[in-house]
Formats: C-alpha cells, sequence, structure tokens
C-alpha cells in the first residue's frame, strides 16, 4: 500500500487497521537530545481517546502509547521513534455484514475497486482510529516547536451550523466541554442540536479552525511545496475532511485588491501587517503573521436510519449501519488537525535550514 509516509526531513509512516491488534507510526528525522517520554505523547492521545462522551463512539480503549525505540535516558538518540498503541476492544463481529455490501459514505467500494479486497472490520485502513498514530508523531513534533517558540492551536469553530461568537472566546472552555468549542454559550446550543439529531438516528458534521503563533517569516518552498499547499495535503489527507481554507479563504472571491491586500508597516524596526486576510501565507511562504486556517469535515457516515445501497454483486437493497460510531466525529478530530499541522511545519521548517548560506555557517563555521 503506497501512501503511508508523509514529509521530507521530518517524516512518519502509520501502520495497523481499527481491528488489527495494534496501530502505530514511525518518526524519523527527530534530532538527537530532545527529552521525551511517553507522557509526552499520552496527553494528545487523550484528546482524541473514544468513549468518554455520549456524543463520541461508545468504543472504549484506553489507547495506551508504547515508545518501541529512539529513546534512550529519556532523549531521543536521533534513530527512528517506533510508537504501538494496542487495540483492546475490538467487536469485530458488530461488522461481518457489511463484507457483503458497500456503506453509502464509506470507503467500501472504492477500497473493493482499487485492490479487489478490503478488510471490513470498522472500515480497516480507512478507519478513523488510523490517526492514533498520526497524533502519536504530532505530539514529538509539536514538543520540538514549543522549543522554538511556535505553538498550535485548534479548535471546533463550528457544529451543525451553530458557530463560535469570537467575543466569547475562551480557550481554556474548550478543554471542558464534549464538542472542543471555545465558546460555552455555543457548547449549549451545539449539545441541544446533537441530541435531537442522535435522537433522529443521524450525525452531523462541522468546521475545525487551527491557529499557528511565534512562526518566523521565510518557511515554505515557493512552488510545488508552498506552506500552504503543505498544510493543505497534510489536512485533506485525514479522514473525513472535505474542505480548507487558509485566511479568509473563499471570502477572497467577493473581495477588491484592495481589501484583501494586507498592508505592511514599520513596527519599531520590524516589518508587521496591518490585517492579515493572506493566513499568515505568501507566496506560500510564511510572513510571521499567525498562520490561520479552517477544514470542514463531514457528518459521521454511520448512522442507524435507513439507507439505499448496493451489494456487492450490484443488487440493490436498504441498510441500517450497526455497530459503534461517533455521531458528531469533529471534537475528536480537533486534535489530528492540530498534530498534522505539527508534523507539516517541523518538516518544512528543517528544509529551511538549507535556504541559506549563513544558516549553514550558524552550524558548521568554526
Amino acid at each position: 500500500m503506497a501512501g503511508s509516509t508523509i514529509g521530507n526531513k521530518f517524516t512518519i509512516t502509520t501502520w495497523g487497521e481499527s481491528h488489527g491488534k495494534a496501530l502505530g507510526v514511525v518518526v524519523d528525522g527527530c534530532p538527537a537530545g530532545l527529552p521525551l517520554c511517553e507522557e509526552d505523547i499520552q496527553v494528545f492521545l487523550d484528546r482524541r481517546k473514544p468513549g468518554f462522551s455520549q456524543f463520541s463512539t461508545p468504543r472504549k480503549e484506553s489507547d495506551t502509547i508504547e515508545i518501541l525505540s529512539g529513546i534512550f535516558e529519556g532523549k531521543t538518540t536521533g534513530t527512528p521513534i517506533s510508537m504501538m498503541v494496542r487495540n483492546t476492544s475490538q467487536r469485530s463481529g458488530d461488522y461481518g455484514d457489511i463484507a457483503t455490501y458497500y456503506r453509502p459514505g464509506h470507503a467500501d467500494y472504492t477500497f473493493d475497486e482499487k485492490y479487489g479486497f478490503r478488510d471490513y472490520r470498522g472500515g480497516g485502513r480507512s478507519s478513523g482510529r488510523e490517526t492514533i498514530a498520526r497524533v502519536a508523531a504530532g505530539a514529538v513534533a509539536a514538543k520540538i516547536l514549543k522549543e522554538l517558540g511556535i505553538e498550535i492551536t485548534a479548535y471546533t469553530q463550528c457544529i451543525g451550523g451553530i458557530g463560535i461568537d469570537y467575543s466569547r472566546f475562551d480557550i481554556e472552555e474548550r478543554d471542558r466541554n464534549p464538542f472542543s468549542v471555545p465558546d460555552k454559550e455555543a457548547a449549549v446550543s451545539i449539545e441541544n442540536k446533537a441530541k435531537e439529531t442522535i435522537e433522529n438516528l443521524d450525525s452531523l458534521g462541522g468546521i475545525i479552525e487551527c491557529v499557528v503563533k511565534g512562526m518566523p517569516a521565510g518557511i515554505g518552498e515557493p512552488v510545488f511545496d508552498k506552506l500552504d499547499a503543505q498544510l493543505s495535503k497534510a489536512v485533506m489527507s485525514i479522514g473525513a475532511t472535505k474542505g480548507i481554507e487558509i485566511g479568509d479563504g473563499f471570502m477572497v472571491a467577493e473581495t477588491t485588491g484592495s481589501e484583501n491586500n494586507d498592508e505592511f508597516y514599520n513596527d519599531n524596526g520590524h516589518i508587521a501587517k496591518r490585517t492579515n486576510h493572506s493566513g499568515g501565507v505568501l507566496g506560500g511562504i510564511s510572513d510571521g503573521s499567525d498562520i490561520i486556517f479552517r477544514t470542514a469535515i463531514k457528518p459521521t457516515p454511520s448512522i442507524s436510519s435507513l439507507q439505499s445501497t448496493v451489494s456487492r454483486n450490484g443488487d440493490e437493497m436498504q441498510v441500517c449501519i450497526k455497530g459503534r460510531h461517533d455521531p458528531v466525529i469533529v471534537p475528536r478530530a480537533v486534535v489530528v488537525v492540530e498534530t498534522m499541522t505539527a508534523c507539516t511545519i517541523l518538516d518544512l521548517l528543517m528544509a529551511n535550514m538549507t535556504s541559506r548560506m549563513d544558516y549553514l555557517k550558524k552550524v558548521y563555521d568554526k
């Protein structure tokens, strides 16, 4: 299976299936000397852990991380870091019947067309559980970035059309409610809508917003590996994502150049912008402002209401999806967006180290 590795300097390769024995990741390119322990990874994994809210899947997993290599005496050795999370609560029998038909909105049909065979237990490799590996890798990247003064924060911007009021924005509130919403009042409204949707045997989608603070100017390659292009690839590779916009995004199509341009000014010897319509990226390169983007997450396709589909033989039929599924997947995807962003930013920072001769001299000149 191609396509399980992302990154050029800081690379991650994920492996495993939803109902296999375990899932994991191999991280390569992490510099030696970074203090790292399993607790550093676990705090991120706990944010996507299932089974701890009536609005997420009832599947209960501890998602306990095991670091298998690349650490000695509490620090990274510069060699590949291999990490694993064991599956402990598989109920593959819940999925036996879907071996014979294609679930609407899932990758069942496309996997069959591509491989002529598929692991139907919970979606196999296409399951959202694959994101465990991404989060573990991103936790490593986030720790490196924090030492460089770069912090990434993602949160739910809206669910089911109910959005946050930025005048009530409180990032600490994000971790107090089951929707990862930084607005207490919006969280209450979303909860009411989610309960109604669950009663109707349906699901909800939403939007996740992500902000990168402390980003230096000059990061990103100006042609195929633009900063915004690489972020888009990383985020769009997450299952259930259906779109991404950076800065003002699609709204720029309705503006004029004079409205959209971010004017520069001299802020006590530092070049700054008066606005940030660009979302911190110009010409595919960071401009020193906050990087801001949003990504759309589709409603969970596994719903219990009656749907029409076809069997593998092409016979039309109606189905009600069984199993343990998230009626609202958005909150658990927040940390996935955050950590994939961390991997992308770190990879481009490392690539930038060879962009200028004076950068090399800082490291090697004696």
